[in-house]
C-alpha cells in the first residue's frame, strides 16, 4: 500500500449562477486567470449531495501561478442554483470564507476599495499578528485577504489563489483533530476567543472559540511548490445555536461548496479515512474504475465529510493540461510522487492564460 501525500489544496470550489460572468471577475481581481481545464457535464457521481439525481453542470479550475491553488467554478445547467434561505453567519456550519494570499494588504485593500468592490473593513491583525480583511466578490461571498510571504512566481499581482478557508464547526477540539489527523494541519499557530478583528463579518459580534493552524511540515508531491502552504481557521460559536450553511441544498448550489486537496496514494487514503471515523462517501473508483475523464484532465477522486457535513475532496491527478494548444499533458503516474514537477513545466502552464 503506498503511503499519503498531501500536496496542498488543489482548488476551492465555488457555486456561482454564471460561470463565465464569474471567472472573468476572479481573472480580474485576483489574478486566476490560468485555466487548467473547462467542462461542461453530468455530474452523475455526487448522488448523495444532489438529491439522489445527476444534474448538468458547466465547470472551469483556474489558478494564479504566483501561488495557492485554484477555483473551481461551478454552475448548475440542468437547474436554477440556490442561495441559503438565510444568511450566512460566522460560526455557521461549513465553508463560512475563503482566504487567499496578498504581498501587501495596505495596497490590496486600496486597490480593491478604488474598484468600487466592497470592503468591509480596514487591514487589521489577526491574533497572531498577520494584517488582513475581508471583501465580498460579486455574489456576496466573502474572501479573507491574508498577508503572508512564500511565492512560486512574481507576476506582479497582489494577491495569491487559494491559501485555505474558514469553516464554522461545532466542537472546535474534535474539528482540530480531524483537520490534524487526516488533512496534516498539526500546528496551532491559534487558539483562543479573540475575534476583534472578525465582528465586520455577518454575525461576527457574537462569542466564540477561534483556531487558526497550518502544516509543521512542507508539502510534498508534483504541484507542492506552486500550492505552497496554506491555512485552516476553525471558530464555534458560543452564544446561539449554528445553522447548517447548506441545509436543505446541494453541492454546487451557491457558495463554497467544497474544499480539495490534491494528493497520491488513494487506497491508502481510503484506509485512513475510515480507521479515524470519516469514511469516503464520494469514491469515483468505484463508480468508473481507475481513472475518472474530467475532459482536458484525468484522475481519481473522493469526498469525505468534516465533524460538522462540510465536503472535503480528494483528487488524485493522472493527467493534466499544460500547454493545450500543442496538445502536452503531462501524465503524473510516471512521475515521482514525492518531488515537485520542475519550475519550468509548472511556470509552463502560463501559455493558457486568458487575457481579458
Amino acid at each position: 500500500m503506498s503511503e499519503v501525500i498531501i500536496s496542498g489544496i488543489q482548488q476551492i470550489g465555488i457555486g456561482v449562477s454564471n460561470v463565465h460572468e464569474a471567472w472573468k471577475w476572479y481573472r480580474q481581481n485576483f489574478g486566476m486567470d490560468v485555466k487548467v481545464f473547462e467542462e461542461a457535464a453530468t455530474a452523475d457521481l455526487m448522488l448523495p449531495y444532489t438529491g439522489g439525481k445527476p444534474h448538468d453542470r458547466h465547470a472551469i479550475l483556474a489558478i494564479n501561478l504566483q501561488a495557492g491553488g485554484g477555483f473551481e467554478i461551478w454552475q448548475y445547467t440542468s437547474r436554477t442554483p440556490q442561495p441559503s434561505d438565510q444568511e450566512v453567519l460566522l460560526g455557521d456550519l461549513g465553508f463560512f470564507c475563503a482566504k487567499i494570499k496578498t504581498k501587501d494588504a495596505k495596497a490590496a485593500h486600496e486597490l480593491y476599495r478604488g474598484r468600487g468592490i466592497e470592503v468591509l473593513n480596514e487591514p487589521t491583525k489577526d491574533p497572531r499578528g498577520h494584517l488582513h480583511f475581508y471583501l465580498k466578490d460579486l455574489y456576496g461571498n466573502i474572501f479573507d485577504v491574508v498577508e503572508g510571504d512564500g511565492w512560486f512566481k512574481d507576476e506582479k499581482k497582489l494577491t495569491s489563489g487559494s491559501f485555505g478557508m474558514t469553516i464554522g464547526c461545532t466542537d472546535l477540539e474534535k474539528s482540530i483533530a480531524f483537520y490534524g489527523d487526516i488533512l496534516g494541519y498539526d500546528q496551532v499557530l491559534y487558539k483562543g476567543d479573540a475575534v476583534e478583528d472578525m465582528t465586520v463579518v455577518p454575525g461576527g459580534s457574537g462569542k466564540f472559540k477561534r483556531a487558526i493552524l497550518t502544516h509543521s511540515k512542507p508539502r510534498l508531491g508534483g504541484f507542492s511548490k506552486l500550492f505552497g502552504n496554506s491555512e485552516i481557521e476553525l471558530v464555534a460559536v458560543e452564544d446561539r445555536k449554528p445553522n447548517k450553511i447548506f441545509e436543505g441544498r446541494y453541492w454546487g448550489d451557491l457558495g463554497y461548496i467544497h474544499l480539495c486537496f490534491d494528493i497520491h496514494g488513494m487506497d491508502a487514503l481510503r484506509k485512513l479515512c475510515e480507521e479515524k471515523g470519516h469514511p469516503f462517501t464520494v469514491d469515483s473508483f468505484a463508480g468508473r474504475g481507475e481513472s475518472f475523464d474530467m475532459g482536458e484532465a484525468a484522475g481519481h477522486f473522493s469526498y469525505i465529510e468534516d465533524p460538522d457535513g462540510a465536503l472535503i475532496e480528494f483528487v488524485e491527478t493522472h493527467k493534466i493540461p499544460i500547454i493545450k494548444k500543442i496538445g502536452w499533458y503531462l501524465d503524473l503516474r510516471k512521475k515521482d510522487p514525492r518531488k515537485p514537477l520542475p519550475n519550468y513545466i509548472l511556470k509552463a502552464m502560463g501559455l493558457n492564460r486568458v487575457k481579458d
